[in-house]
């Protein structure tokens, strides 16, 4: 680490201590950056941005109206009903006023929260997506941090298969219009486990049970049926829970949904529920890209009915991607007025990471500007004009500002930047593909431009 000071025998060194600011003369400071966060650079946020731009116009295309939140929310708010491992998770803190804050781990719990308080503004069924920053202080790996964009995106208002159907297929739309082939939601539904822990006389474990079938894919099928067996006290009933959580190997959406109703002792309120979910599926003829999975039971207590995680195929080692449920007590701790709902949150860095590696052509492009115009010195406000009549076309023009830079520094920049064209502004007007070297004549420009930054 360096210290910068001046020599003692420097003749300005007074009138220098004037001038420069205190913290030059002082140990420089490591510009680190903590354990499980990053900083995003343009070539990350661009096609980050682009993702987001695709999935809010399919929010919109179903009538979802945005939100947001306060990162910090007062802690008893926060964990009121969250469980789990969430409350181990957290970023708490007391203020300087002494209050007990925690910054959001999600945005479903600030999202009751917040229906509590303008739920009389917005009216109900309300449809929301909110999209940015949570926090949780879990063991950083590939594709998960400690600061993480989500995506949210829920309905609330009415308890029904319709609106259990409508998340679910928005789900649908948004991968297919980021253009993601290979995938599928597995879903289950949480009253239907607990109608089956029910005829095991484990209802009041129910909690144990949910938290423990949910860590399958990360401790394996021995490791759970261990802690299963110590939860119930039995090695027979635990057996019995493992069979009910693989009843969907190999088979069909309604083969394994009669598997789980032979278990539970015949049909319940549940299971209708999930049959006319499916039906409304198979109308929208999406039907396939869904998967009933009995182990998926997501681990926070607020969810009550129908939950999902989504998988890749081609990437199933990165983890579920967009999951979610119904959570239709959840807004309870904040109102006296049930508010059913239904939502589910996509990771954008961890779909990032995974469009990634799958070589999606959505983050192929991570140029700033489709052109930089270069202006000739004394042809400035030539240059101006001709960047605001490209801009009124469409065409993202940066302006290079450095005044008499040399052509390989103006070169570097546009490649760093990984902008595909220059024009320069003087006597001739010309613009040249700087990925073939060609030059062109600046009649027409536009349009070649905006065909050409497609590629």
């Amino acid at each position: 680490m360096n210290t910068l000071s001046y020599p003692d025998d420097t003749p300005h060194q007074e009138s220098a201590d004037k001038i420069l600011p205190s913290w030059y003369h002082h140990r420089m400071i490591d510009p680190v950056i903590l354990k499980g966060f990053r900083d995003s650079l343009p070539k990350d946020e661009l096609p980050k941005r682009r993702i987001i731009r695709v999935l809010e116009d399919v929010f919109a295309s179903y009538g979802f109206a945005p939100i947001d939140t306060p990162v910090l929310e007062y802690t008893d708010v926060l964990l009121g009903k969250g469980g789990g491992e969430t409350d181990k998770q957290i970023f708490r803190f007391h203020d300087n006023g002494g209050r007990d804050v925690a910054m959001r781990f999600d945005l479903t719990v600030p999202f009751a929260r917040f229906m509590a308080a303008h739920s009389s503004e917005v009216g109900v069924p309300f449809r929301r997506y909110h999209i940015s920053k949570v926090w949780r202080g879990e063991n950083p790996q590939k594709g998960r941090y400690r600061e993480f964009m989500q995506c949210d995106f829920d309905l609330v208002g009415a308890d029904n298969a319709l609106s259990d159907a409508e998340i679910l297929s928005m789900m649908h739309s948004s991968f297919a219009a980021l253009g993601i082939e290979r995938y599928s939601f597995r879903v289950s539904h949480r009253g239907l486990f607990s109608d089956f822990l029910t005829t095991l006389s484990l209802g009041d474990r129910s909690i144990d049970v949910l938290r423990t079938v949910d860590k399958l894919r990360k401790i394996g099928s021995d490791e759970v049926m261990a802690q299963l067996c110590a939860i119930t006290s039995s090695e027979e009933k635990a057996g019995r829970i493992m069979e009910y959580i693989t009843a969907g190997e190999g088979s069909g959406f309604l083969e394994t949904l009669g598997k789980l109703e032979a278990l539970c002792g015949g049909g319940t309120e549940s299971s209708k529920r999930m049959r006319e979910i499916y039906s409304m599926l198979s109308e929208l003829g999406i039907e396939e890209s869904f998967v009933l999975d009995p182990s998926i039971t997501r681990g926070l207590d607020y969810y009550t009915g129908i939950v999902y995680e989504t998988f890749l195929t081609d990437l199933p080692s990165i983890g579920s991607v967009c999951s979610g449920g119904r959570y239709n007590n959840l807004a309870s701790l904040y109102m006296k007025e049930q508010l059913p709902g239904v939502g589910s949150s996509i990771g954008l860095d961890r779909l990032l990471a995974a469009l990634e590696e799958l070589g999606s052509p959505l983050l192929k492009s991570t140029s700033s500007a489709d052109v930089l115009i270069v202006p000739v010195p004394g042809r400035e406000t030539e240059a101006a004009r001709i960047a605001q009549s490209l801009r009124a076309e469409g065409i993202r023009t940066a302006m290079y500002l450095i005044p008499d830079a040399k052509m390989k520094k103006i070169y570097a920049y546009a490649e760093l930047n990984s902008i595909p064209y220059m024009l320069t502004a003087g006597d001739e007007i010309t613009v040249k593909d700087l990925r073939t070297r060609e030059t062109h004549p600046y009649e027409g420009a536009a349009a070649w431009i905006r065909e050409g930054s497609r590629h």
